[in-house]
């Protein structure tokens, strides 16, 4: 995070907040937590915010999460072993993340958690699980986890971060002497992806023209629209997330500004995007993880939307909900090579696992556990283009997974 949220407070949580939850001596904090329940069965508690803003993503992620574990069951399970999945609503706030993971630990003896919305509330279910010993699969944005003063040998994170997404849709949409405006929700999502672009923005030579900060959920922008466009971008920069993408980027088109301006977005979100009409959307870019339409160049894409289909009356799975099929998937094939859920065992094979479940080829580097994958960049169709309520998006860009993009190891503060 790169400062204080001074808009949204229930993202953040204090060191001695956290202490106060976990209620454990410093001593204990550093052993890995070993009771678990008398059955066999592998749990796996998955915290995602069921309410609130980023809901339907959570949502989305709960079924994609639940798929993973119902085709490894159907093939007998890890070694054996069924598998469970515990969802629990952390309600997109930090202390009630580290409550319900806490809960997860102590009470459901789970033995790995998937999960988390949000680039802070994520940091809330890190500390607890690396207090405890507990592996941890993140499946949000963020740069701050994968940093050596956040990082826990028990967590890995499934998601991109703004460094690689903010640099793939700045290397297609920005060029040298682009004058770039930005409009940043005020928490560490918004502020992290500002620095990915302004990181890539100094290496094309793009120029920043002005900043302005909104608040975490705010259902008007117009006190900002004036002052962006007299700001004359060539590029507008929204960084924000969920209904806050949508409700920002109708009035930023209600004002004009896509008329003088190309709309740039970090993450091109599936459900904002149906949230409103093609036209509002019509050309905006952004980047992504996942988008169905992999399927045409991808076996396992489309290996992963049939079964989402079958599973799902038809639907298509979605961007942030393809996190929770790839996290918990990465998480059980490194269970089944590992011969079980042993805590360093399963560490070790993470490290060591190559998969390729939904996108292509991906591997955790193992300095900071960061997923090594592809990038896609997206540009939203006009209504006369699409094929279908699903065709929402063009892939005008798929950069292949690279080590190249990220902040390297010695940057994070890993010794070199």
């Amino acid at each position: 995070m790169t400062k204080d949220n001074r808009n949204s407070n229930r993202f953040n949580i204090s060191r001695r907040h956290m202490l106060a939850a976990l209620g454990t001596g410093a001593g204990v904090m550093a052993m890995p937590w070993i009771a678990r329940a008398a059955d066999d069965n592998i749990r796996i508690g998955f915290p995602t915010p069921l309410t609130g803003p980023f809901a339907a993503e959570a949502k989305d992620q709960v079924k994609s999460a639940e798929l993973a574990v119902k085709q490894v069951n159907d093939k007998g399970g890890v070694n054996g072993r069924k598998v469970e999945l515990l969802v629990r609503d952390d309600k997109l706030n930090g202390g009630e993340a580290a409550t319900r993971t806490l809960e997860l630990i102590e009470k459901d003896k789970v033995h790995a958690i998937v999960g988390s919305l949000s680039s802070a509330v994520q940091l809330a279910v890190n500390e607890v699980t690396r207090a405890r010993g507990v592996l941890y699969v993140s499946i949000s944005q963020s740069d701050t986890i994968n940093e050596v003063k956040d990082f826990s040998k028990y967590t890995f994170h499934e998601a991109l971060n703004p460094t690689m997404t903010t640099a793939a849709v700045a290397r297609y949409a920005f060029k040298k002497g682009t004058k770039v405006a930005h409009l940043v929700a005020d928490y560490a999502y918004g502020h992290e992806m500002l620095r990915g672009f302004k990181r890539a923005q100094a290496a094309i030579g793009a120029e920043t023209v002005g900043e302005i900060m909104h608040p975490f959920g705010a259902a008007d922008y117009s006190t900002f629209m004036p002052r962006l466009r007299s700001m004359r971008p060539d590029i507008l920069c929204i960084s924000n997330f969920g209904r806050d993408q949508a409700n920002s980027i109708k009035q930023a088109v209600d004002f004009g500004l896509k008329q003088s301006a190309k709309i740039v977005v970090p993450v091109l979100l599936h459900n904002q995007r149906l949230a409103v009409s093609p036209e509002v959307f019509e050309g905006v870019v952004g980047g992504s993880n996942y988008y169905w339409g992999l399927e045409g160049t991808l076996p396992s894409a489309k290996a992963f939307n049939d079964a989402y289909r079958a599973a799902n009356g038809g639907a298509i799975p979605t961007d942030y909900g393809a996190y929770g099929y790839t996290g918990v998937m990465s998480l059980l094939q490194a269970m089944q090579a590992a011969g079980g859920t042993d805590t360093d065992k399963v560490i070790a094979a993470l490290e060591a696992l190559k998969y390729d479940v939904a996108k292509g080829p991906q591997y955790y580097r193992k300095c900071d556990h960061q997923s090594v994958q592809s990038v896609l960049v997206l540009e939203s169709k006009k209504k006369a283009d699409m094929k279908g309520d699903s065709d929402l998006f063009s892939i005008v860009a798929n950069e292949a997974p690279s080590e190249q993009v990220l902040r390297t190891c010695a940057e994070l503060g890993f010794p070199t």
